[in-house]
């Protein structure tokens, strides 16, 4: 016993398993000799990183700096949707129930003396959410690994990047919006609830201006739910397309309305126009503007650049939402292991690139999808 306590207690030969994965200096240390931090001549660089690719850590070491690189770039990046597009996850690719329910939320009924409580029915309704997958594979060639200005390697951790902000901006986008203008799932004249059936109307033709947009907040305020009850819905987020951005900054900055009256009645010849300005209120409604670039991108009808929208904020009701998978909320980098063997059997490293072009093949995936939901809570105009 007191042997096998003596070999239970030498741990000469053994380290920590909290030393087993990649350090922050390792990190570094790596993306130093990638890059050529140090200006070694071009010959010792390349011998160097021949030897580190021939290393069982280098590729483990290398796909975390691209990841981190990437997750950099990813989260460092403005995304102007996230701060009016409500978010969520789901734990799989099926298609998702978003229940809701409906009832007792109308006047309380009078209750006499020794009457029994009446009592109303609950309704349930419901919408549709579900997640996609979408992705691209990216190659490097082994000869852009060797060479000594590695400029393939930060652009494609870029590319990377510019791949999962565009691709979750049209996905959001594309709740709202569609080629031919306001989504017809969301916005309609009137548009059926899918999960109550009510019809709901959400979509005109005015043009952008103070007058219309206090109009279309009135609009929202007066929505009604399957009861009849008034929801009182209050506008939160006006958004745009870039050729919009100076009129609706105008509008939501302007400290007075710039009003006309005629005088002189029906009968004169002449009548006399007076201006009469007045207190533009929409600066202090807390409306929020955000101009969306990717509407351009999606819309492609010919009122593209005169459509506006009008939100709730989340808190007040969803009339949309972008799911991610659960656990994989950001988009995710893998390295297709090399399929070349030596003449002995021995598989080669991962930076030896596949058998038939020497290229190393990298993959983004990004598991993400975006549901209308009620279109309570949204107003458009696509504007002639």
């Amino acid at each position: 016993m007191s042997e096998f306590m003596t070999v239970m207690e030498n741990w000469d030969g053994y380290r920590p398993v909290s030393e087993g994965g990649p350090n922050e200096a390792a990190l570094a240390r790596t993306l130093d000799l990638i890059t050529n931090a140090a200006r070694m001549p071009a010959h010792r660089h390349a011998y160097l990183l021949q030897e580190a690719i021939t290393t069982s850590d280098f590729p483990v070491l290398l796909g975390g700096v691209l990841d981190r690189q990437m997750l950099a770039l990813y989260r460092g990046a403005p995304s102007p949707w996230r701060s009016f597009v409500p978010t969520g996850t789901l734990r799989d690719f099926r298609v998702a129930t978003a229940h809701k329910f409906q009832g007792n939320q109308q006047l309380l009924g009078l209750v006499r003396e020794k009457e029994e409580y009446p009592s109303t029915p609950m309704t349930e309704g419901s919408y549709n959410r579900q997640l996609f997958k979408r992705g691209r594979m990216f190659d490097v060639s082994w000869e852009a690994i060797i060479n000594d200005s590695m400029g393939a390697f930060d652009d494609n951790a870029r590319r990377f990047s510019n791949a999962a902000l565009f691709t979750e901006a049209w996905v959001a986008t594309s709740i709202y919006a569609a080629a031919a203008g306001p989504n017809p799932l969301l916005f309609g004249t009137p548009i059926a609830d899918a999960a109550d059936g009510q019809n709901v109307t959400n979509l005109g033709v005015l043009p952008l201006t103070i007058g219309n947009l206090q109009t279309t907040m009135q609009l929202m305020a007066l929505q009604t739910d399957v009861q009849g009850r008034p929801l009182g819905i209050r506008a939160a987020h006006l958004v745009v397309p870039p050729q919009l951005e100076f009129a609706a900054r105008a509008i939501l900055t302007s400290a007075f309305v710039q009003q006309v009256d005629t005088t002189g009645g029906a009968n004169a010849a002449a009548p006399t126009y007076v201006p009469l300005p007045t207190t533009n209120v929409l600066p202090q409604m807390g409306l929020q503007l955000h101009v969306d670039p990717m509407l351009p991108v999606v819309d492609a009808s010919a009122t593209a650049d005169t459509t506006w929208y009008l939100f709730a904020d989340a808190s007040e009701g969803r009339w949309g939402q972008v799911d991610y998978l659960r656990g994989h909320e950001a988009p995710e980098i893998c390295m297709k292991a090399s399929n070349k063997v030596t003449l002995g059997g021995q598989l080669m490293d991962p930076f030896g690139g596949d058998f038939d072009t020497d290229n190393i093949l990298m993959r983004v995936r990004l598991c993400i999808g975006g549901s209308p939901l009620d279109p309570r809570y949204a107003y458009a105009h696509q504007a002639p």
